[in-house]
């Protein structure tokens, strides 16, 4: 049977409070250090040019029920159109992402400094936590979780005894870790709150593939099943009208 313990006050004033306080700043601090070390390039036309023309056969595909049928063809025919379709990548000129990083250093430098600014800081981080606050049982969950979550939440405390909702110091780290992008949100902006689950990400890949994308965008356009909704709209507003009233 699981046993509930009573948690030392000292344990939340020096290991709960300092290690989350150490987490934000950090964070902070990695984001500002990653901007300086950030080098200005200056973005290339066509990649431009091929994103924005994503968004626009991406918004005609959302909005396709919403125009003429014959309207919605000619705009389907001018993006993935075979011979001249805006969406359409022959396939000699399709492009390597990975090669286009490795012929290009300023990219695969910039690629090399955004690893170093998350793995140096997060080694650093785990080390310190590791050696300072290893065992402690530093919070309690609020509500009950079943035994899979014993794993995720007593990372580093080999007690089958000790109810599940109790995080251990080591959990506690790995939970700011990848849980902080709402607080860094309210910190550094929106656009600028990225946590960690995100730069894992980017790190698998080696940039943008336009080629892909726009094969993808092709295919997901050409599959659309258009159905008009204008004609159908007396009947939906007479519907609503129709249960408002009821």
């Amino acid at each position: 049977m699981a046993e509930d313990l009573v948690l030392d006050t000292a344990i939340r004033d020096w290991v709960l409070i300092p290690l989350s306080v150490v987490m934000v700043l950090i964070g902070i601090l990695r984001y500002f250090v990653s901007k300086l070390m950030r080098s200005f390039q200056v973005p290339d036309p066509k990649i431009v040019k091929e994103g924005q023309v994503i968004v626009r056969a991406r918004n005609l595909r959302g909005a396709a029920n919403f125009i003429p049928p014959k309207s919605f063809r000619s705009r389907r025919v001018y993006f993935s159109n075979e011979e001249n379709g805006l969406l359409f990548v022959p396939k000699g000129q399709a492009q390597n992402a990975q090669a286009q990083m490795f012929s290009d250093p300023n990219m695969a430098m910039d690629m090399m400094k955004k690893n170093l600014s998350m793995i140096i800081p997060q080694t650093l981080t785990f080390a310190w936590v590791n050696f300072f606050f290893s065992g402690f049982v530093a919070a309690k969950i609020p509500f009950p979780l079943t035994q899979r979550f014993r794993s995720m939440l007593q990372n580093g405390i080999d007690l089958s005894t000790v109810d599940v909702s109790y995080v251990s110091s080591r959990s506690w780290y790995f939970l700011n870790l990848f849980g902080l992008r709402g607080l860094f949100s309210l910190i550094l902006g929106e656009e600028n709150a990225m946590d960690d689950t995100q730069r894992m990400m980017q790190m698998g890949g080696f940039g943008f593939d336009p080629s892909k994308s726009l094969t993808a965008e092709k295919d997901g356009l050409d599959i659309v099943q258009h159905e008009w909704a204008l004609p159908k709209f007396e009947h939906r507003a007479e519907a609503v009208l129709k249960k408002l009233v009821s």
